[in-house]
């Protein structure tokens, strides 16, 4: 064991993962054919349904427009569209991440990653996050569910928002802490939790 950190684990983390872990938010978006309002990067706003969920694309039948096939990673956030005129209230920018002009990440070592161990803590105390997205957007909440592609934040009013995991840019609590994996995997604020259990 390494010097300073602490031997246990999370406790209800692994029966978590194995109901939750490999369900994706396209998934319920095929099945159910509703309409949802999905940001893409390029700060383009659509509504549409789902026709086909690919490995890495998705075929989209946008409203007014028609079908048309997008890879996964230009997909940000996404929420039913009956929450649309809440949302856009909501919604805040921050204008340096604006600034920045990133791109999407296609290599998923690269990405600003978020480890589930730090997830499950914050999702079953219930903390308040602060999430900004790849182009800014800033959306405050509480964390709903995740799984291995996405995880949902409940925000103002209990309105449902599905960050896609790809899409983050940065993640902290109401202190301003950082909950980023380049910055856990130092500090392990899950050790904190009441939910670490040691032997």
């Amino acid at each position: 064991m390494k010097k300073g950190k602490a031997m246990g684990h999370i406790d209800g983390l692994r029966d978590y993962l194995k109901t939750a872990y490999n369900f994706s938010v396209f998934d319920q978006a095929l099945e159910t054919k509703e309409l949802w309002t999905m940001h893409l990067h390029g700060q383009r706003v659509v509504q549409a349904s789902v026709l086909e969920n690919k490995q890495y694309e998705l075929v989209i039948d946008i409203a007014e427009q028609g079908p048309e096939e997008i890879h996964k990673l230009q997909v940000k956030c996404l929420y039913p569209v009956e929450y649309t005129d809440a949302f856009a209230k909501m919604l805040k920018i921050d204008k340096k991440v604006q600034a920045l002009g990133l791109e999407p990440i296609y290599a998923p070592a690269e990405r600003y990653n978020i480890k589930n161990k730090t997830l499950f803590p914050l999702m079953q105390e219930r903390q308040v996050v602060f999430c900004t997205l790849m182009e800014g957007e800033l959306i405050r909440g509480i964390v709903g569910e995740f799984s291995r592609y996405d995880l949902t934040i409940h925000a103002k009013g209990g309105l449902p928002v599905t960050l896609l995991r790809h899409g983050i840019y940065d993640m902290r609590n109401k202190q301003g802490r950082c909950m980023l994996k380049s910055f856990q995997q130092q500090h392990r604020d899950w050790e904190k939790s009441s939910l670490f259990v040691t032997p």
